[in-house]
């Protein structure tokens, strides 16, 4: 079993002169080699580490306080505390101590201080440093008392001489004595001596003089002494105070004595030292350490204490969850658990991690979404203290039960709606509550502080579970007032709390991936967001266009298409133009989005802002964001031409129709280009033979020349049609009758349509069905987007003969039609475009555009 006598507790005290708890371990006394000499060593009771390793010097001053607390210095402004959990082990090595440094151990400190000047020094050491002698404690000796314990302050030699004497003589409670005698006289200047004296006595910083003067018999009458301040016009009554003003409630009864006078003790001492004791100066401040490390370990046995008795915790959770208390009883029982929570601030990492474990399995967070709730501000407060310190110290914890949440509560019963319903409906009209409730939610929803293993990833599935149950609940009122063109409620509590939404918003954007991504785009929110440009509170306008800044910012191309397609700089223009150029932070914040554009390159919204908003914003000169974004713009226009005319002038040479073998990739600017200059040249001779073409041309049904169709090579992989083949067109000319096929394949039954129908033609046509749009688009395909195209020629006489002999002709596009005439022969060329994935292909808009 562990000795528990050397369990003890490393404090240091920190550059605030507060004390940081360093760890629970247990400490030995023993020679170390590497220090030549016996040492302190605490080695951590978690994992053996060694937490401290102290070599006893002989010229330390060490001190024993409140029985069980050892501290010393080691070196310059660095103090250390060793709490022990039983007397006995403190005693042990306090004996230790003091037998290396030749001490007797009966004594509370084994040193004399040397904190003095040089000067001083030796001064002491010439003097030899005699023990301080106290005049008798009578009144009429009040003023010399005074003086010579207001002398000992300067000399740290003197004010442990002085310390001591005062203890060893029993000294505080005979002035306690004189007190009493000049108050019964009337003795003000007495009194006012008295003050002085117990004033610097309290700068003796001595812990043995502080458990005699906060004794519960002496107490009050030490708070008594220091009511008679000289500089005060009139006497403040704190003992009046404490006894018949302030209060001891017990919501529940404390049965244990000890924790009872600990308590009464250290609100008692609190509020000599917040309220009583005049305001310490600059050299005065650092003398009332030991007065902050009394409160602070009377801090950490009361919480031990209280977290000891089961029966008490019990009690006091199961009253507090009961529906039927009455609102003031709940209200203390909250203000005490409170007080408890902020006790436990004193405590170290390890013990209040068990802490706090201890009050969740007690039931703490469905305790508090019972008073979270309840129509009492005080108890409203005091609960988001609670949740407050919960969630700073363990976010996950919180996160754990509000995920266990998601399979036995309905959305309106889940601890973070509650939390979330309650930031919304706060009553303070400057939204106290509700910016401490946004500062938990954010705590909550932040991934930096969220963990993941190999077994569970708490980031997934609390984003998951916030998105899915909680994330309407917060942009709720977001979207309700902004329904029209402007806000339709602009009181000052709704656009404060918009804009604590927005704030949360931004740090999803910020922190948050694909979650609020996926919300933005599918639910339109920025553009909602963004009607609050037209606010009247320019702190709300700020606040939406930093929720823009913070998406921009992330230079995201879905986002930015976004953006683009729904026109949602247009609101931050107009607030830029209706601000009129005013020298104000609106002004800055929209130029420095404009400015982060520019800067970045983001080409897509760069564009976008000169041609939308160009003629509007090429009129500011007083910056040069926007004639740089139109330099930009105009260079890359410029870029873009000079790309076009190389790609077409290498195509001028090439005939448009009779393609060589030669596979090549075509841009589908490149192909629309050449179609229309194809068109504009052989317009007029199509005209002219028209009339020839169908006064001699067989029927329809039995065509004379049927299309090649050459499988194409495969599609790059950046295609968007992959599966589609190359369309070729191999005119040639034949005779005799072919089979009764249809001329192209349709799309919808592959029912025959007709090859011509022009209205000047003497034969009426077989047929009068409208060809199908799926028949159009085989008949007359123009996507060459990601396609090789393939044409191939019988001989080099046909080639001669099609350049010679054949004209296209467009006849009625309705029915798509292309014939050739030759000069003995009438020879119709039937367009078939065949492709294995014909249906999947899509007809250019642009295609349809020109043929229209």
């Amino acid at each position: 079993m562990t000795d528990t006598r050397r369990r003890v507790k490393l404090y240091a005290l920190n550059a605030e002169r507060q004390w940081d708890d360093r760890g629970t371990g247990h400490v030995t006394s023993s020679y170390v080699e590497r220090l030549k000499g016996v040492s302190l060593l605490v080695r951590a009771e978690s994992d053996g580490s060694l937490l401290l390793e102290s070599k006893i010097q002989p010229d330390t001053a060490y001190q024993k306080q409140q029985e069980t607390l050892i501290v010393w210095s080691e070196g310059d402004n660095f103090d250390l505390a060793l709490s022990f959990q039983e007397k006995a082990g403190c005693d042990e090595i306090w004996e230790k101590i003091c037998q290396v440094q030749g001490k007797d151990p009966s004594v509370d400190i084994t040193q004399d201080f040397v904190e003095e000047s040089e000067d001083e020094r030796f001064e002491d050491m010439s003097d030899t440093a005699p023990p301080v002698e106290l005049p008798p404690c009578e009144l009429n000796k009040l003023e010399t008392i005074n003086e010579l314990i207001a002398s000992c302050l300067s000399s740290a030699v003197r004010r442990e001489k002085l310390s001591t004497a005062l203890e060893m003589e029993g000294y505080i409670r005979k002035l306690l004595n004189l007190f009493h005698i000049c108050e019964d006289l009337e003795n003000i200047e007495g009194l006012n001596h008295l003050f002085e004296v117990f004033k610097n006595i309290f700068l003796l910083n001595k812990n043995a003089l502080f458990e005699v003067m906060f004794a519960e018999d002496t107490i009050f009458d030490v708070v008594g002494c220091l009511e008679y301040d000289p500089n005060a016009k009139v006497r403040k009554k704190h003992r009046d105070y404490l006894k018949q003003m302030a209060k001891f409630k017990e919501v529940i009864p404390i049965t244990n004595p000890e924790l009872l006078a600990k308590i009464h003790q250290t609100y008692r001492v609190q509020y000599i030292q917040d309220v009583v004791l005049p305001t310490p100066s600059v050299f005065e401040e650092n003398m009332l350490s030991t007065l902050s490390s009394f409160i602070f370990f009377n801090k950490v046995e009361i919480v031990s204490l209280i977290q000891d008795d089961e029966k008490f915790l019990n009690e006091l959770f199961t009253h507090l969850t009961d529906e039927t208390m009455e609102i003031s009883k709940r209200r203390d029982l909250v203000l005490f658990l409170k007080e408890f929570c902020t006790f436990s601030q004193t405590l170290q990492p390890q013990s209040r991690e068990t802490f706090f474990k201890t009050l969740a399995s007690l039931g703490i967070l469905p305790a508090l979404e019972i008073t979270l709730g309840v129509d009492d501000p005080a108890t409203k407060s005091a609960s988001i203290d609670i949740l407050s310190y919960i969630v700073e110290f363990s976010p996950s914890m919180v996160r754990d039960y509000m995920l266990q949440q998601a399979n036995t509560a309905e959305d309106e019963h889940l601890l973070l709606n509650i939390i979330i319903e309650q930031m919304m409906c706060d009553s303070d009209p400057e939204l106290g509550g509700a910016v401490q409730l946004s500062g938990i939610l954010r705590l909550l929803i932040d991934p930096e502080n969220m963990l993941a293993s190999i077994n569970k990833s708490e980031k997934a599935d609390f984003l998951n579970f916030f998105y899915k149950h909680s994330m309407h609940v917060l942009v709720n009122p977001l979207l309700s007032n902004t329904t029209g063109d402007r806000p339709s409620k602009e009181d000052y509590p709704t656009v404060q709390l918009l804009g604590l939404i927005l704030e949360l918003l931004s740090f999803c954007v910020e922190h948050h991936t694909y979650h609020i991504k996926n919300y933005i785009l599918n639910r339109d929110l920025l553009r909602r967001i963004l009607v609050l440009m037209r606010s009247r509170h320019t702190f709300l306008v700020l606040s939406a266009l930093r929720f823009l800044r913070k998406i921009i910012s992330l230079k995201d191309e879905f986002y930015n298409r976004y953006i683009v397609k729904s026109n949602l700089l247009a609101p931050v223009v107009d607030a830029f133009l209706r601000n009129n150029g005013r020298y104000n932070l609106l002004d800055s914040a929209i130029l420095e989005l404009f400015e982060f554009i520019k800067v970045e390159d983001i080409k897509s919204l760069c564009v976008y802002v000169v041609d939308t908003f160009g003629k509007s914003l090429d009129k500011i000169e007083y910056v040069q964001t926007f004639k740089c974004l139109r330099l930009r713009y105009d260079q890359q226009q410029d870029r873009i031409g000079g790309e076009r005319e190389r790609s077409s002038s290498a195509l001028d040479s090439v005939p448009s129709l009779l393609r060589t073998t030669t596979r090549f990739r075509r841009d589908p600017r490149q192909l629309e280009e050449e179609e229309e200059i194809w068109f504009n040249s052989e317009d007029d001779d199509n005209e002219e033979n028209v009339g020839d073409a169908l006064s001699s041309a067989p029927t329809v049904s039995q065509p004379l020349v049927t299309a090649q169709i050459q499988p194409a090579p495969a599609t790059s992989p950046t295609s968007p049609l992959s599966s589609s083949k190359s369309n070729v067109i191999s005119p040639r000319a034949t005779h005799g009758s072919g089979s009764n096929s249809p001329i192209g394949a349709s799309a919808n039954g592959g029912n025959s349509s007709p090859s011509m129908s022009p209205t000047t033609s003497p034969i009426p046509p077989p047929s009068t069905d409208v060809p199908s749009p799926s028949t159009l688009k085989k008949l007359v395909d123009y996507e060459g987007d990601s396609e090789e195209e393939e044409e191939t020629t019988d001989s080099s006489s046909a080639i001669e003969m099609g350049a010679s002999e054949v004209k296209a002709e467009i006849g009625n596009l309705n029915t798509s039609t292309i014939a050739t005439t030759t000069d003995a022969t009438v020879t119709t060329v039937d367009a078939v475009i065949a492709s294995d994935s014909i249906d999947e292909e899509v007809e250019s808009p642009n295609k349809r555009a020109k043929l229209a």
